[in-house]
């Protein structure tokens, strides 16, 4: 439904403050396996490593952070990294994470629409972005400017993101039938949730069960990057997630993707888009 966006941050930072410790005591964030395997990383770093490329030595940010398991998996690639975030108790389990695996990752609390403030603005030499961040902010213009202002003149962007296709759709329906229910395009209001659970398993029961999220269309957000100075150098849609978006739909394959198991070329999960500074 849709709702007033007034205090969208407060709602929101609520909900992930209560799931942060959920999460990190999950299977699904691996704690556990960071801490015994010093080579371990993310499922969503580990996807994308082709494309990626060698980050050894880059100063990278990574924006809306969480707990801090992709931030402290591109650490063990090599970048000098900071994470940010808005929420203390993401942060909190994060630099618990950070010290238990001894990586030297420096996290800042703050809006993301902030992050120009608070850090060093045109240094970056990486901006990193990763699954489920775009749809917690109400302005896709206004996240791009802030990319534009960390990064030095030819840093990249480096993004993988929940498709806007997915997020349209109607993710309760158990007839098998992919239908179109939500906002493709931004919208000024946000689209009120209220869902008892989170995305990972745990036995936790949440008190804060109330979301406020956008979509942005592929073409908003490759629009504001171009228009915020940036040049797209790579875009490239996946038929999979890493989390079962769709539950009675989708099958997990090895790598821990998650697909439609009927003709999985009918829909893009995710995206993955790089973007230079020009300069």
């Amino acid at each position: 439904m849709l709702g007033d966006m007034s205090d969208y941050r407060a709602v929101n930072r609520a909900n992930w403050n209560e799931r942060a410790p959920a999460h990190a005591a999950s299977p699904d964030y691996a704690f556990d396996r960071f801490a015994a395997d010093p080579g371990y990383l993310s499922r969503v770093v580990r996807f994308d490593r082709p494309r990626l490329g060698d980050v050894t030595g880059l100063r990278t940010v990574h924006l809306q952070c969480h707990i801090g398991t992709d931030t402290i998996s591109l650490y063990r690639l090599g970048a000098r990294i900071t994470g940010l975030d808005f929420s203390d108790a993401s942060l909190a389990q994060a630099r618990d994470l950070a010290a238990r695996v001894h990586a030297e990752v420096e996290f800042v609390e703050a809006d993301v629409y902030d992050a120009p403030d608070v850090l060093d603005a045109g240094t970056f030499d990486l901006v990193y972005t990763g699954i489920g961040a775009l749809c917690w902010l109400p302005d896709i213009r206004r996240w791009a400017g802030v990319v534009s202002a960390l990064l030095r003149p030819g840093g990249r962007l480096f993004l993988r993101e929940g498709h806007p296709m997915l997020w349209a759709l109607d993710d309760e329906r158990r007839d098998g039938v992919l239908a179109v229910d939500y906002p493709y395009f931004e919208r000024p209001e946000p689209l009120v949730w209220e869902e008892p659970g989170t995305y990972v398993q745990t036995e936790v029961t949440f008190a804060h069960t109330v979301t406020h999220n956008w979509n942005h269309g592929l073409g908003e957000v490759v629009t504001a990057l171009l228009d915020a100075g940036l040049d797209l150098t790579m875009l490239q849609e996946h038929d999979s997630a890493p989390w079962n978006a769709l539950p009675g739909l989708t099958v997990r394959d090895e790598a821990g993707e998650w697909r439609l198991a009927d003709r999985p070329w009918r829909l893009a999960q995710t995206y993955t888009l790089q973007a230079l500074r020009r300069g």
